[in-house]
């Protein structure tokens, strides 16, 4: 059995830049390509150092000092993981899910999914493959604190070789759609996890 593994709260850090998938130019920061090549080297730098940050694409909905916590325990044929977030935007739908790759300067960086049988065609949007007993999903609806928790419990192990690295936060409430499955609009916000 592994053993529980839980991450420390984390802040959501104010990494958004120019150029990058999903983000606003700080108003500190003048638009240029090189501001954007170097901002962006040194926020890829800090990602790939560090198995345990947080990110924020769309400091709107995930503000700059929000916090998220992710706890996991697998083993015995199941995993189970909680996230809890304070300071969100009241009184919203997130979807939340595990990711196959760590956060990223970019949104995009964190990769899609995590699926214990992966979907042969990405993105995935089959629900044979994109549904709750095949990934993690983490959908939270905050009230007027902008604080949620959610739960996921699925009957697999992570393992050494198998295990997402990441849980990204997403602007809408996951979709079971045909089609749709697994999609939840953009990627809002991202924290490395050692599952």
């Amino acid at each position: 059995m592994r053993a529980l593994r839980t991450s420390a709260t984390f802040l959501i850090a104010a990494l958004v830049l120019v150029g990058c998938a999903n983000s606003e130019r700080p108003s500190d920061a003048p638009a240029t390509a090189a501001t954007a090549q170097t901002r962006t080297a040194d926020v890829a730098k800090e990602f790939s150092a560090s198995d345990t940050a947080a990110i924020t694409y769309k400091p709107d909905l995930v503000p700059v000092g929000a916090s998220v916590a992710v706890s996991s325990r697998s083993g015995g044929g199941s995993s189970t993981v909680t996230l809890t977030v304070t300071g969100l935007e009241p009184d919203h739908h997130y979807g939340a899910h595990a990711h196959s790759k760590p956060c990223g300067a970019a949104a995009a960086d964190s990769g899609p999914h995590f699926q214990n049988k992966k979907d042969p065609v990405t993105p995935s949007v089959d629900p044979a493959f994109a549904n709750p007993q095949n990934e993690i999903w983490l959908d939270l609806s905050t009230g007027g604190s902008g604080a949620a928790s959610a739960t996921s419990t699925v009957a697999w192990d992570f393992t050494d070789a198998a295990a997402p690295k990441s849980v990204v936060v997403h602007a809408n409430h996951t979709s079971m759609e045909p089609g749709k499955a697994g999609t939840a609009g953009d990627r809002l916000a991202c924290v490395n996890v050692a599952f």
